[in-house]
């Protein structure tokens, strides 16, 4: 069985243009989860050189932080960071899903918030409103990798879980290079949180 074959079909590419941004012109795709029938984005900028790691940064979507400067998390400083580092290199790979909330959707995510509001983690909200605590999967990054000639990466994250998904799908890690949020009064609980009960490494933590 042709197993990395079944998981490029977890996707199907939908349509393309280029895009000049602030930080130079990237090539978006637009993929389809075959499973989900949501549309998740590729933002492809320079070449690819197959034969060598691309760098590469797995981005959920966070309304709140991506869009909105929310410091209630990290997430829109993280995509900065990536986009700052692929502009440098000139090349990289930005693949951007939409699993707001870690999976759980917009409305849930703000349940949550709520019920942190109420001196819940971040962790407890999703497990009291029924999910996971991380109800994402990261099937759909291997196969629009693979669809773009992608076998081997250098991943921008904290989180040793999307390692762990990619390798599992034959996409080699080969280095993971950190992004650095800003600790703030508003976030503090919630990095500390990723951190103990996610497993997220998080260098400078124990200055919070």
């Amino acid at each position: 069985m042709n197993v990395q074959g079944n998981i490029k079909d977890a996707v199907q590419p939908l349509s393309e243009a280029m895009i000049p941004t602030q930080d130079g012109q990237y090539r978006m795709i637009v993929f389809q989860d075959e499973q989900t029938a949501q549309e998740h984005v590729a933002m492809v900028m320079g070449e690819i050189d197959s034969a060598k790691p691309t760098l590469v940064r797995l981005h959920s979507e966070c309304m709140t932080g991506d869009l909105f400067g929310s410091y209630r998390c990290d997430c829109g400083e993280q995509l900065a960071g990536a986009r700052q580092r692929i502009a440098e290199e000139g090349a990289g790979i930005i693949l951007y899903f939409r699993q707001e909330g870690r999976g759980i959707g917009l409305a849930n995510k703000l349940r949550a918030y709520a019920l942190q509001d109420q001196g819940h983690d971040t962790v407890d909200a999703n497990l009291l409103l029924g999910f996971a605590a991380d109800q994402r999967s990261f099937d759909s990054a291997a196969a629009m990798l693979m669809h773009l000639g992608v076998r081997m990466v250098t991943l921008m994250t904290n989180n040793p879980r999307k390692i762990e998904a990619l390798q599992a799908l034959g996409i080699a890690v080969v280095e993971r290079l950190p992004l650095h949020p800003a600790p703030r009064p508003e976030n503090h609980h919630y990095l500390a949180t990723k951190a103990l009960k996610l497993g997220h490494r998080l260098e400078g933590m124990d200055s919070l």
